[in-house]
């Protein structure tokens, strides 16, 4: 039922008579014989030996934290707006902040509020793995929300952005209109200025 897909649900297993203790036992056999990775309660993968297909780190984030998207450095990673690998994945959702540790990595969801639940969009990063991911400019935005007390220019520089010509001001003012939030409206004309100068060296 499962040998295909790049991680699974336990409850997948569960149609038709089947005890769902017995199975609680079985999948903890697999785990400690290193057959099946556990992502976090009720999720599993195939270690390297018997995995099929490999998931993605950003399908895998999704799963973990449903109603979540990929945002922050690891979306800015992503698009190569800034220079860096990112090893850890960083997603956006409105449930508690968390970070989940399994044999995979680390994943780490920030909390926002609903109404700043949006700006993303659906990529496919490998075959039949789609992912909820921010788009460039909420991206950036998320950053900015999510980092304390920041001096945006002095930021902005810190982050030392590339490739800001995919960065649309258009789209900017739009997330940051539909957001209200004044530090966001504040922040897209020195992004925007920041980009420029960039642009120009």
């Amino acid at each position: 039922m499962v040998g295909r897909e790049p991680f699974f649900h336990s409850s997948l297993l569960r149609a038709g008579p089947v005890s769902t203790v017995d199975l609680g036992k079985q999948l903890s056999r697999w785990v400690k014989a290193g057959s099946l990775l556990k992502i976090r309660r009720g999720l599993y993968t195939f270690s390297d030996e018997y995995r099929q297909t490999r998931p993605h780190p950003f399908a895998l984030a999704n799963q973990i934290k449903k109603g979540s998207y990929v945002s922050l450095q690891s979306a800015l990673a992503y698009y190569q707006l800034i220079p860096e690998y990112v090893a850890q994945v960083t997603s956006i959702s409105t449930g508690r902040p968390e970070t989940v540790s399994n044999p995979l990595g680390d994943y780490i969801f920030k909390h926002v509020k609903k109404v700043l639940f949006f700006g993303f969009q659906t990529i496919e990063m490998v075959k039949g793995q789609p992912v909820f991911i921010a788009r460039p400019e909420k991206a950036l935005l998320d950053l900015v929300y999510l980092t304390a007390k920041t001096d945006f220019l002095n930021y902005l520089q810190e982050l030392r952005l590339q490739n800001t010509n995919i960065l649309k001001e258009d789209i900017l003012w739009e997330l940051a209109n539909r957001s209200g939030c004044p530090k966001l409206l504040c922040s897209v004309p020195l992004i925007l200025s920041h980009c420029q100068d960039l642009q120009e060296q």
